[in-house]
């Protein structure tokens, strides 16, 4: 249950994906959250994961069952008419809820539900761009991630046990190309990996992407899965150049892994203190008396005309308890309005770690908060630092 200053943070992490999304040329779709069982048999997903599945719906002499991929529906997405190699690489992006049967005893607040929302994307592209597209999808995941504040980033390339090789699905010459592009790709970003001999799916290579948070915990976030057995399965096809018909690649790649997991990573990344241009309220305003209670909406007034999100302390306490409570709730900024604040048509600002500046100019102030939310600094400061 997300709860109105949860939800808006929710949203604003979507909105940030959707807009580097839209700018790096993937195209949005949307799918339905249950699909008839013949769907998943073609996939696999009810001979490899019917485990961790919800049992299904019988309607009208069919079987239903919640969506426990995006990934077959983006596929169908794709075959729905006949495609040409100038369409690929072709890049489909969608926040798509899915549902785990996760046991009981698993879950686990934000971070293991049973409901998850990933920003899923799914890449079909040729042979020869898949080193490239691969390298791009890396480069894009950093950055990403980087905005939130993660900066420690460690990867593991899952490749398939040579010792084992008879229980990996596909050929060889397929899986020590894929297995070079992702090598490739970690190594021209600069990460630091390791290998992970047998760690791959049966049906594909992976990198996944671990960051580590503010106090040193280790988290597995991103994946990118070069996958050749879907597109077999569903016999995928484009026209190439030559005029003959090829089977292209696809990449799974989840950069949140899902949000509400990546928000539970996030919230204790920042121990609750989350930058101004995440945080559900970005300034809280504190006037010292009733009657500065006039010069608060007049403050609160210019803070919203240019879209930030002020909130007034207009409660009877004393003016150091309402400070203390805006301490407590971790707002970037606190802003106190007394008397000399409303003569001078400014405000006093402090911060969560108690720095302060008093008489800063309300324009300047409304400035340098618009500055930071647009530059997504991770911290907030005092204006003019």
């Amino acid at each position: 249950m997300f709860h109105p200053k949860g939800g808006l943070v929710r949203k604003l992490m979507e909105d940030y994906s959707r807009a580097e999304h839209e700018a790096a040329g993937y195209s949005f779709v949307w799918s339905p959250h249950l699909a008839r069982s013949t769907l998943f048999e073609i996939s696999g997903h009810l001979g490899w994961y019917a485990e961790s599945m919800y049992p299904p719906m019988e309607m009208e002499g069919a079987r239903y069952y919640p969506k426990p991929m995006n990934c077959p529906f983006h596929i169908l997405i794709y075959r729905s008419r006949g495609r040409s190699y100038r369409e690929l690489p072709m890049r489909l992006f969608e926040f798509g809820t899915v549902y785990r049967w996760e046991r009981s005893g698993v879950i686990h607040g934000l971070t293991r539900v049973r409901g998850i929302t990933q920003d899923d994307s799914h890449i079909f592209c040729t042979r020869e761009q898949l080193a490239t597209e691969l390298a791009s999808l890396l480069d894009f995941v950093l950055r990403l991630l980087r905005t939130f504040g993660l900066t420690e980033f460690e990867a593991e390339l899952g490749t398939r046990s040579e010792a084992e090789a008879d229980k990996y699905l596909g050929s060889p010459e397929d899986w020590e190309q894929a297995q070079a592009a992702l090598r490739e790709a970690v190594e021209t970003a600069g990460l630091d990996y390791v290998v992970a001999e047998g760690e791959a799916s049966y049906y594909a290579p992976k990198v996944d992407v671990h960051v580590r948070d503010a106090i040193g915990r280790r988290w597995q976030l991103s994946t990118l899965q070069v996958d050749f057995q879907l597109p077999q399965r569903f016999e995928l096809e484009y026209t190439g150049a030559d005029n003959a018909r090829h089977r292209p690649f696809m990449i799974h790649r989840a950069l949140f892994g899902s949000i509400e997991r990546f928000l539970g990573i996030v919230l204790e990344h920042y121990a609750g203190a989350l930058p101004p241009w995440l945080s559900p309220v970005q300034a809280r305003l504190v006037p010292i008396a009733d009657r500065h209670l006039g010069y608060a909406a007049v403050v609160a007034g210019a803070l919203k005309a240019v879209g930030l999100r002020p909130e007034v302390d207009d409660s009877g306490g004393r003016m150091q308890a309402k400070v203390r409570d805006a301490q407590l709730a971790k707002v970037p900024y606190t802003l106190v309005l007394g008397d000399r604040d409303e003569q001078a048509e400014a405000v006093s600002v402090r911060l969560l770690d108690g720095a302060e500046r008093r008489g800063v100019p309300l324009q300047e102030f409304v400035a340098h908060l618009q500055a930071e939310v647009a530059a997504k600094a991770t911290a907030a400061t005092l204006p003019g630092e």
